[in-house]
């Protein structure tokens, strides 16, 4: 069986009693490593797990998933995943491949924490977020902007976004892209990060909540009267 474990979003600790369970007694232990990361080594897993782990780099995920799913239909092999297993596509597919294998490899998911629900510690209401947005990291001849009509359909219907940002260790602000440039100038410490967007039917409780993480409150009161106040 293949089983897909959510690590959650921190250390090695974050894993639920399950799903370390399985890892313990699985055959092989994958850990993906390129859709997000955790805040601790490989190392330092092992040494909690008790197993050596076998890093799942895009290449071997997307292209060589045989060797990842080899003999799963007769042992267990456990896929380490940061956050919750769906959160990401790429696992969905390696799913399907089980699906239709010869044989069928059949397949369970440990859900843990992510950050789409992580986002709910801001204090604004889950529900209230449209579509999650990903950014990725600018290069010279690469520069999509499908991200910015997703973030705009969001604004048009007064929903929060959560944007995501590529893995790097510095990352481009918003006023960065805009103006071409392909660094910020402010560190934001260790990956992985997000920004959110607030959405024009923000409730007086959640502008209560947010209001706390504010740099300069008299600012956001400010802002918050003639942006946000009864629309």
């Amino acid at each position: 069986m293949l089983y897909l474990i959510g690590l959650g979003l921190a250390d090695e600790r974050d894993i639920t009693v399950k799903g370390l369970e399985i890892v313990k007694k699985a055959e092989r232990v994958y850990l993906e490593a390129y859709t997000a990361i955790l805040l601790v080594d490989k190392e330092q897993l092992e040494s909690y797990y008790g197993r050596p782990i076998i890093i799942a780099d895009r290449e071997m995920v997307e292209s060589a998933s045989d060797d990842i799913l080899a003999g799963a239909d007769t042992a267990d092999i456990a896929f380490l995943v940061v956050g919750d297993p769906f959160s990401a596509t790429t696992h969905t597919d390696l799913l399907l491949r089980c699906r239709t294998s010869t044989p069928p490899i059949p397949t369970r998911a440990i859900p843990n924490a992510s950050i789409l629900t992580a986002v709910g510690a801001t204090g604004l209401q889950l529900y209230a977020f449209g579509q999650t947005v990903s950014m990725v990291f600018f290069t010279d001849n690469w520069k999509p902007s499908s991200y910015y009509d997703r973030i705009r359909e969001n604004a048009s219907l007064g929903l929060h976004t959560l944007l995501l940002l590529d893995i790097k260790v510095r990352e481009p602000s918003l006023e960065a892209l805009a103006r071409g440039r392909r660094l910020c100038d402010v560190d934001m410490g260790r990956p992985l990060h997000s920004v959110v967007l607030l959405g024009q039917r923000t409730h007086d409780m959640e502008r209560e909540f947010i209001r706390e993480f504010a740099v300069d409150r008299d600012v956001f009161d400010r802002v918050w009267k003639r942006d946000y106040e009864g629309k």
